[in-house]
């Protein structure tokens, strides 16, 4: 029995999808819920799993091909679910006896000698090496709705970044002291990401207009913190948001940061998980960027940008020290936050991450 595979549902906006690469071909066996095609849309890339276990029978589209939620883009036929047996009895080869030829009378040779010809190819022009040449690749949907924005953020807001350092002595050091029990505890590493979501809500709670947008002629004001982490992805930069990250603690929000990055590797990260967002950490530091000016992802008024952290001679106390450094930039919507407010943000965040104690106190 034939079945349908049909484009599902991948978000409430979502109509037209992409055809990305068919992981199984035409005749290949699928298992019931094996991934069979990837689907791209402009916001998420998600595999269509199998409803059926059965053999792949046609492909109707094609990858790079359009397609809308409910066409039918190709067909199974249904099996049993069993595999096909390889144990099929072979047919005896067939072998071809050919009767010896009598040998032929020797040529005289007419090709150059091994000299000659060396010496005849070095006269020759070199063609065909170190090759200048062009490749050219569609963009996906997702690449290309991630420039649309960017460009929209530049043309739409009145964007302004602000630098400040943070020295990471502390939290280097508190983790250092507990990381082996919060790891046995939790299951998970206590990384630096989590404490600047701590402080960056701290942050927001004393400027809050960094935490609200420009909704037409008015500014919207949030009394809920929901923190965008950008991770690379397989097919480009995406934002899966923490939703009211100020309800979680350090090891859930490990948790939930350690989640998005390997399911986004993998392109399983949900519409949903991609949608709204109150704020903005872009953690340039792991690919080792030492400093950057990050672009706010709309309608947000602020994106963070933390960089690697690196030991630099400082002044302290009138003495020249060495510590570990980390350069801050916070880009912002100068519509509606003024320079003033993005300092006064950036040095609450320098404060708490210095003196991480204050995290746990709220003061």
């Amino acid at each position: 029995m034939s079945v349908e595979l049909v484009v599902p549902a991948v978000g409430e906006s979502i109509t037209e999808v992409e055809i990305g690469d068919w992981l199984k071909n035409e005749g290949e066996h699928v298992d019931q819920d094996e991934p069979v095609v990837v689907i791209e849309t402009d916001k998420v890339t998600v595999e269509l799993p199998s409803p059926a276990s059965g053999t792949l029978k046609s492909l109707l589209k094609h990858k790079g091909d359009k397609a809308t939620v409910g066409d039918v883009i190709g067909y199974l036929d249904e099996t049993d679910g069993a595999r096909p047996s390889r144990q099929a009895v072979a047919a005896p080869p067939v072998v071809e006896v050919t009767p010896p030829q009598p040998k032929a009378a020797p040529v005289p040779s007419t090709s150059p000698s091994e000299e000659e010809a060396k010496e005849a190819a070095a006269k020759e022009p070199i063609t065909g090496q170190t090759a200048r040449g062009e490749e050219i690749v569609p963009m996906t949907p997702i690449r290309r709705r991630i420039a649309e924005r960017l460009v929209e953020a530049q043309k739409t807001a009145a964007l302004l970044t602000t630098f400040n350092q943070v020295d990471m002595s502390e939290v280097v050091a508190l983790r250092k002291k507990h990381q082996e029990a919060f790891q046995s505890k939790f299951e998970i590493k206590l990384g630096f990401l989590s404490f600047f979501v701590k402080a960056s809500i701290e942050a927001l709670k004393l400027v809050p207009q960094i935490n609200a947008e420009v909704r037409g002629q008015n500014i919207v004001y949030r009394n809920y913190y929901d923190i965008g982490i950008a991770v690379g992805g397989g097919r480009g930069l995406v934002v899966p948001v923490i939703r009211n990250a100020e309800r979680l603690s350090f090891a859930e929000i490990e948790k939930a940061i350690a989640d998005f990055a390997r399911r986004a590797q993998d392109n399983k990260l949900k519409v949903d998980e991609l949608q709204g967002g109150t704020f903005t950490i872009s953690n340039g530091g792991i690919y080792g960027s030492m400093l950057s000016t990050p672009i706010v992802n709309p309608p947000q008024s602020g994106v963070l940008g933390l960089h690697a952290i690196e030991d630099r001679p400082i002044a302290l106390n009138g003495q020249v020290v060495i510590r570990p450094m980390m350069y801050l930039a916070l880009t912002y919507d100068h519509r509606i936050v003024d320079g003033r407010e993005a300092v006064t943000f950036l040095k609450r965040i320098k404060d708490l991450v210095e003196d991480p104690a204050r995290l746990m106190l709220e003061v």
